[in-house]
């Protein structure tokens, strides 16, 4: 049995240092409040050990076998 946070269609999460955070808001130009959210008892979120007020940096692929694009997302991790 695959664990739900390895299945192949889960995309890869990160959870960002504040330093990193730092940066990626003032390069976006935002406010964490700005960012999607992200509940703190997301499996992914749990998995990272995420706090609220935490950055979670998600890389998507499209489908697999189709194109080899990749998108980044940031997510805010609050409570709930």
């Amino acid at each position: 049995m695959v664990e739900e946070t390895e299945h192949i269609l889960v995309p890869v999460h990160e959870l960002l240092t504040d330093v990193e955070a730092k940066k990626v808001l003032e390069e976006l130009r935002v406010n964490k409040e700005d960012l999607p959210k992200i509940f703190e008892s997301d499996p992914q979120a749990k998995k990272l050990g995420a706090k609220p007020g935490q950055i979670i940096k998600i890389y998507r692929k499209d489908p697999p076998f189709q194109a080899k694009n990749k998108y980044v997302y940031y997510r805010l991790v609050v409570k709930g």
